[in-house]
């Protein structure tokens, strides 16, 4: 592993980074399941082994179980494809086969005011080619003119509401302002509206349930419940996080990593009272995007580890908790490309989209 860029930086408790290689002679046979999408950026698994696939320019597509791929789903609002932006994650809940929900994130054109990042609702037809009664549920506050850090990640928790992760937009001063959605963890009702038992801020905007993020690309619910994310750090610090209610994660004012310059961030300081220490971070960074834990049946010795996509580290990279900590990190398939998203499939194969290379993966058991 490359030495950190931030070489000064000691991490807070052992553990914290560079966790011991994990020993692992698992062999993964990866196998293209559809190709030639653009910029794939978040997938839901259907009841019937499809999946719903988004790509950034602002096309959603089913990918049938056959491997197939369908045309561009109509239904699906105007987007703002530029730099990150774009058409983002995808969602569906357990009761997909009656109600044909789909939830879906994007970053959304709001005129002389700019972009921010939005969470829709539709009805998926029987025939998978069109949404209809089509609305937005949550839209970032304020929009800004910029093209970068939109978040964004979705997940229900087990109360039924629905978790959506948000950028601060490169605004690093305003993931500290709770009266924007900027650098946020939201929580709302997927109808629409405040989800019941989000934390009382003050000065806070209702739908905020943590806040001092930098750009969270990756978000799961563990095994405990909880929603897990990690995020993009600057040239180093990318981290891993349990955001827990009311609770500030500190960017930009404390951080493992420095600026793209080489330059400190603030006043170059990893900790400070009030803020809360990463579980884990990266320096150099692994540019996280999707993730999952594992919980199928194929391979039973990786159940309880965070599977996560690498963009700069091209792989699949694994962890290993006890007690909240990571105990080992692993990395996988080194070399495929940018992973922008992992899902377990319900088999307990491991899919993975491609970036760059436009894929949809399955990963089994070689041996």
């Amino acid at each position: 592993m490359a030495p950190p860029n931030a070489v000064d930086q000691q991490p807070a408790f052992p553990g914290q980074t560079r966790a011991p290689v994990i020993n692992d002679s698992t062999q993964l046979i990866s196998t293209v399941v559809a190709e030639g999408l653009e910029n794939p950026w978040g997938m839901a698994e259907l009841p019937d082994g499809g999946w719903l696939v988004t790509e950034r320019p602002g096309r959603m597509r089913l990918v049938r179980p056959d491997g197939t791929v369908s045309e561009p789903i109509q239904g699906v609002p105007e987007v703002v494809a530029q730099g990150q932006g774009g058409l983002l994650d995808v969602a569906v809940r357990d009761d997909f086969n009656e109600s044909r929900r789909v939830w879906w994130s994007f970053s959304q054109p709001r005129g002389a005011e700019g972009n921010a990042t939005a969470v829709a609702t539709g009805v998926l037809s029987a025939d998978g080619a069109a949404l209809s009664e089509v609305r937005v549920v949550f839209q970032q506050q304020p929009a800004w003119r910029s093209n970068y850090h939109f978040g964004s990640r979705l997940v229900f928790d087990r109360d039924g509401a629905l978790f959506a992760t948000t950028g601060e937009r490169g605004q690093r001063q305003l993931a500290q302002d709770v009266g924007t959605h900027l650098g946020k963890v939201i929580r709302i009702n997927p109808d629409g509206g405040l989800a019941p038992g989000n934390p009382q801020i003050e000065g806070a905007l209702p739908e905020i349930w943590s806040f001092g993020h930098r750009n969270v690309q990756a978000a799961a619910l563990g095994p405990d419940g909880a929603l897990w994310t990690i995020e993009h750090g600057p040239r180093g610090g990318d981290e891993l996080n349990r955001p827990e209610p009311g609770k500030n994660y500190g960017w930009p004012i404390i951080t493992y990593g420095e600026d793209y310059s080489g330059a400190p961030i603030g006043e170059g300081v990893t900790a400070r009272d009030g803020m809360e220490q990463p579980i884990y971070y990266w320096d150099p960074v692994i540019a996280p995007s999707g993730m999952a834990f594992y919980d199928g049946s194929m391979f039973p010795e990786w159940r309880g580890s965070i599977l996560v996509g690498g963009l700069s580290s091209l792989s699949l990279v694994r962890l290993t908790l006890s007690a909240g900590r990571v105990t080992g990190e692993a990395r996988y398939l080194e070399g495929t490309g940018r992973i922008r998203d992992v899902a377990v499939a319900r088999d307990g194969s491991i899919v993975l989209l491609t970036d760059d290379g436009g894929q949809v993966l399955r990963l089994t058991r070689g041996n």
